[in-house]
């Protein structure tokens, strides 16, 4: 992208699904007392509304594990562990968890059966041709999927925020994700409350 392409923001929200967020498989893979997972969801649908509110572009992520998209080392894994799959394409698992649900004309993104959203057909290009320049992510689970996108994103010039309130971490302590993509990413962390800071452009504040 051109300096003059690294404007805008897009509210990125990340894999808000009924096996990551509610009922007893989201329950028993999470670590925490699953009240976090609620009030990540309560959070990000805040969030999403404020995005709307603002003018600023909302973009759903959405994650389907199907065998049949696993690769062989996935399926392995899977195997080993004796892991069912999560968010089976046409089930409740793989449903946004109530009430998040993308408004009209608003895109969505599947990932089959990969942590990165740049992996999905067409979600770079659509960035591009947006215009958008700054991810803020809200989603599940920060150390995996949120990260993975936001690695991605920040190798490709895209300037990042996360909305500390409206994600969670699966294998790692909040604090100690939250404090490694700030430093290693330069990424922006702030409550969704904090609505004028995150959808504005951090080049913005510099001029």
């Amino acid at each position: 992208m051109t300096p003059a392409a690294h404007r805008g923001t897009a509210l990125v929200v990340v894999d808000m699904q009924n096996d990551f967020c509610t009922g007893p498989l989201a329950t028993s893979r999470y670590p925490g007392d699953p009240a976090a997972l609620r009030s990540v969801v309560t959070h990000t649908v805040r969030a999403v509304a404020a995005a709307r509110e603002h003018g600023t572009e909302v973009v759903f992520v959405r994650f389907t594990g199907d065998p049949a998209h696993q690769g062989p080392a996935w399926r392995r894994r899977d195997e080993r562990r004796g892991r069912p799959a999560k968010c089976l394409e046409g089930s409740w698992g793989a449903e946004f968890a109530a009430p998040l649900e993308p408004a009209p004309g608003e895109r969505v993104f599947t990932k089959r059966a990969c942590f990165d959203a740049f992996l999905c057909a067409g979600f770079e290009e659509y960035l591009a041709g947006r215009g958008t320049g700054h991810l803020a992510f809200a989603g599940l689970f920060t150390d995996v999927c949120v990260d993975s996108t936001a690695r991605t994103a920040f190798q490709k010039g895209f300037h990042i925020t996360v909305l500390g309130d409206c994600t969670t971490a699966l294998h790692t302590p909040d604090e100690r994700i939250l404090g490694f993509m700030r430093r290693l990413y330069g990424a922006r962390i702030t409550p969704y409350a904090h609505t004028a800071a995150w959808t504005r452009h951090p080049e913005e504040e510099e001029t």
